[in-house]
């Protein structure tokens, strides 16, 4: 089964368990998730006037929780939702009927910025080169449709390690900076330095 079949099948399930809530986007509660919101969104809102104008898809977006968080950001944000679990998307759509959801990255022309939360967590059973080499290629699937930049988090290999579960995997933050400088931008920051056992990369064009 393709990596992404592996995930879409993932996350489906638990969308239907536990519907449009955090739990059903695997995380463990609604702070945590608007935390890291947060800190992607320093892609843009360290660089935009409050007043600008600008498009933004949200890959993996889930049930779409992201365009609550942008409520409290005065920008003029173009959303557009991405997701490959279909039950997600439904509920995305019923959620927030208003916005753009769709399952293909590639049916819309590039925006100004692609913002990623927990895409590369949960690798279930694949090996850790294997993990890594699809890291890698949505990286540069999400380089190729971003104009002005891109931010994604990952769990950090920095986890204590009584925490850590088989089933995820914890990227090295160096190396994925280190591949981030080399391939997409002399201009890309690693946040390391909140409360939670993952960092963020912020890549600028």
């Amino acid at each position: 089964m393709r990596i992404e079949d592996q995930v879409a099948r993932y996350y489906s399930l638990k969308v239907e368990q536990y519907g449009a809530t955090s739990q059903g986007v695997d995380w463990n509660g609604e702070d945590s998730q608007y935390q890291r919101f947060y800190h992607l969104s320093k892609v843009f809102l360290d660089v935009e006037d409050a007043i600008a104008s600008f498009s933004l898809i949200d890959f993996g977006c889930g049930y779409g929780a992201y365009l609550d968080f942008l409520k409290s950001i005065p920008h003029n944000i173009a959303y557009i939702g991405i997701d490959i679990s279909e039950p997600m998307l439904k509920h995305a759509k019923e959620k927030y009927p208003a916005h753009e959801f769709g399952d293909d990255i590639n049916a819309y022309d590039a925006a100004d910025y692609t913002i990623a939360s927990g895409v590369f967590n949960v690798r279930q059973k694949v090996g850790d080169a294997e993990w890594l080499s699809y890291i890698h290629d949505t990286l540069h699937q999400m380089n190729a449709v971003s104009k002005k930049g891109f931010s994604f988090n990952v769990l950090t290999s920095f986890s204590d390690e009584e925490f850590k579960r088989d089933y995820l995997y914890y990227a090295n933050p160096m190396a994925l900076f280190e591949y981030c400088k080399t391939h997409f931008s002399k201009d890309v920051a690693l946040l390391h330095d909140y409360q939670l056992y993952e960092f963020t990369i912020i890549v600028r064009k």
